[in-house]
């Protein structure tokens, strides 16, 4: 009896100085030695050291003069502490009238836009925290945000283009864009927007 109880306490002793202590240990320390920004959150930064988000998290941004991601149920919206979807149904009302009402928000404030609303620009994401749009929901936008900066929709759709992000190893996943990247691309070429201050959040 009491060896078997010494042996079942050299093996939970064991198993947890393994799976408790040097795994997670092993995996830190690659993880900081083969791609140390991604381990510590991907944050971005403005040129003067100031951490306004990661490029990993989604936020979201209303001045007219920035692009706008798509909606989010996390928390308040894009709140990375409480990730998650609507998780509601095609079936629900509910569902229904917050894209109806989205959609028109953004026909009222995009008016010079073309064509239909982006069917991702009214509905979340899974985890609510996508910091990514498709192209061609982002293109839709520049007429806005061309307008509201006072330039060019040329100059605007250029800085799009050169944030155009393909496929992961060619394969995976769809072109994008990375959002908040975008929008601080903005600030740099054509200014920072009148009274635009980072939240708490990081947001513009």
């Amino acid at each position: 009896m009491v060896s078997a109880l010494v042996t079942a306490l050299r093996a939970s002793l064991v198993t947890l100085v393994l799976t408790g202590v040097l795994y997670p240990l092993a995996v830190t320390g690659l993880s900081q030695l083969l791609f140390p920004e991604e381990a510590n959150g991907s944050l971005v930064t403005r040129e003067k050291g100031q951490v306004v988000g990661s490029a990993l998290i989604g936020q979201g941004f209303s001045r007219a003069g920035y692009f706008q991601p798509r909606p989010s149920a996390a928390g308040g919206g894009h709140d990375a502490t409480a990730s998650a979807g609507s998780n509601l149904g095609p079936t629900s009302q509910s569902l229904r009238d917050r894209a109806v009402a989205e959609a028109e928000r953004l026909r009222r404030e995009n008016p010079d836009a073309p064509g239909p609303v982006p069917a991702e620009l009214v509905s979340a994401s899974g985890s609510g925290l996508d910091p990514h749009l498709s192209p061609e929901a982002v293109r839709w936008q520049v007429p806005r945000v061309a307008h509201a900066r006072g330039v060019e929709p040329g100059r605007i759709l250029a800085v799009v283009e050169e944030h155009l992000e393909g496929r992961t190893f060619g394969i995976l996943g769809e072109p994008r864009v990375n959002v908040l990247l975008l929008n601080l691309a903005l600030d740099r070429q054509f200014g920072e927007l009148p009274s635009a201050r980072p939240s708490a959040a990081g947001a513009l």
